[in-house]
């Protein structure tokens, strides 16, 4: 499995890329944004680790390059910025997760894991179905109205979360365990960050909506009568 590392720090890159190649992974390394995005653009991996503050190239930036090229590579944001403002550009410019230097490097692995295999999961040509939205499991496409979606893999992982449980309330504990399945703040408002993510991409600009918020209880997909 194929790993593109945008960080600037030598002995950080060096640490991680080491760790990696430990569990079996293939790293490939870049030292600036510039190069990274070109890297990343040009070349397929499963996974992207990608610092924010980088040269010639910030991360955000990078990220929503990558996005604009309409490619869902699942993205690991990794920085010393942790404020909730500093997540929410992270994750608003099309990254999958948010990892905050000091971190474990177990944890870094279980992200790792839970992206790279929700990424990878296919279920024969299932296509999942409400309304007129249509997600295609194994093309990891999805379409309203006949109009294309590109979303990133988190979304993606979400999306198709509450489809298979339309017509059911899922909480917010229930997404978490389920769609991001690593170590969590429950009092973080990521979920709400996506639950927003989605609604502006397959709601905002069509009718019904299909996304629907139970205060105190989560979310359900349905469409009303």
């Amino acid at each position: 499995m194929k790993i593109l590392l945008i960080e600037d720090e030598p002995k950080v890159s060096a640490f991680i890329k080491k760790g990696l190649e430990e569990q079996m992974y293939e790293v490939e390394q870049a030292y600036d944004g510039f190069y990274g995005a070109k890297l990343a653009t040009e070349n397929e991996y499963a996974l992207v680790i990608l610092d924010v503050i980088l040269p010639r190239m910030n991360g955000v930036e990078v990220c929503k390059l990558i996005r604009q090229q309409n490619l869902t590579v699942p993205i690991l944001m990794l920085t010393a910025l942790g404020s909730t403002d500093d997540k929410i550009l992270g994750l608003d410019s099309g990254a999958d997760d948010y990892l905050v230097k000091p971190f474990e490097f177990q944890e870094l692995l279980a992200r790792i894991r839970a992206l790279t295999r929700r990424s990878q999961e296919s279920v024969g040509t299932e296509v999942l179905k409400i309304a007129d939205l249509e997600l295609d499991v194994q093309k990891k496409t999805v379409q309203r109205k006949g109009t294309p979606i590109s979303l990133t893999a988190r979304e993606f992982a979400l999306l198709q979360y509450l489809l298979r449980n339309k017509e059911r309330v899922v909480s917010r504990v229930d997404i978490i365990e389920q769609v991001w399945e690593t170590s969590f703040d429950t009092g973080s408002n990521v979920i709400d960050v996506y639950i927003n993510f989605l609604r502006k991409k397959i709601d905002k600009d069509f009718s019904p909506k299909l996304i629907h918020t139970l205060v105190g209880m989560g979310y359900v997909m349905k469409e009303m009568e």
